[in-house]
């Protein structure tokens, strides 16, 4: 449960803005989307792949 504290006279977007923060970083809603298709292993391990080519390319080229 996320709990953001708030002192008396605090701004409540200032509270929203912490609550909004915090809920990013547990990554509920990044999983809930993960979820919502299935990804073959095959396809996961092929996406993998293409990226770790990408990133090293990157590292390559900055050199």
């Amino acid at each position: 449960m996320i709990v953001v504290p708030l002192k008396e006279g605090d701004n409540i977007e200032r509270a929203l803005k912490k609550f909004k923060r915090k809920f990013e970083k547990t990554g509920v809603v990044k999983e809930l989307r993960r979820r919502q298709a299935f990804n073959k292993p095959s396809v996961v391990k092929r996406e993998r792949k293409i990226h770790a080519v990408y990133v090293q390319q990157l590292k390559h080229n900055e050199e």
